[in-house]
């Protein structure tokens, strides 16, 4: 049956490799916890805030962190298939090299987030906060950016093939060997003011 656990703080637990498995959190603190190797399938964590904790190579399927707040966490190799992270919040966390696959990222804030070498595919990430954040050498593939702040991003040598790239402004951002589709290209020369005919 699952578990719903509410208003409760979990101070220097060892959760490594933890299966958590129809466990829904609300409201929960969780501080310098070590969830290195755990899986996530169908848990949900809401309104949670992540402080110093390990979540290096954890596999997170089906899941959710909604409005959550993760501050200095480690998220070294970490996967999110299918999970819903809408409106969370990430700050001075590492992030590299994670991957994601699916699910919708809407709203979620990464200011000034190191993403270098990040892989997003198929993930809806309308009106999320990239502004500043490194995504040289990232992929984001079929990547929904509509309405995205990316003032000041770095998409050097970034693949942004089939994402919606309309909130994009070019002369905003570092794109030196940003890989591109011929559909993205008259989007973005539009953009620049140029009439296609």
């Amino acid at each position: 049956m699952p578990q719903t656990i509410e208003d409760e703080t979990f101070r220097h637990t060892d959760w490594y490799a933890e299966e958590l498995t129809d466990r829904h959190f609300v409201r929960c603190v969780f501080t310098d916890v070590d969830l290195t190797e755990a899986v996530s399938r169908g848990a949900s964590f809401t309104g949670c805030d992540f402080g110093g904790v390990s979540f290096n190579a954890s596999r997170h399927t089906d899941s959710a962190f909604v409005r959550c707040g993760f501050r200095r966490c480690n998220l070294f190799e970490a996967e999110f298939t299918g999970c819903k992270l809408v409106g969370s919040t990430f700050e001075q966390c590492a992030l590299r090299p994670l991957r994601v696959s699916g699910g919708d990222w809407s709203f979620v804030g990464l200011p000034g987030a190191d993403l270098r070498g990040a892989r997003f595919s198929d993930v809806r990430m309308r009106e999320a906060d990239l502004s500043g954040a490194d995504l040289t050498g990232s992929t984001l593939a079929r990547v929904d950016l509509s309405a995205a702040q990316l003032r000041g991003a770095r998409f050097t040598r970034a693949d942004l093939r089939g994402s919606d790239l309309t909130a994009l402004d070019p002369t905003a951002v570092e794109r030196v060997g940003a890989v591109i589709d011929p559909q993205q290209a008259m989007v973005l020369a539009q953009a620049l003011g140029f009439e296609i005919r």
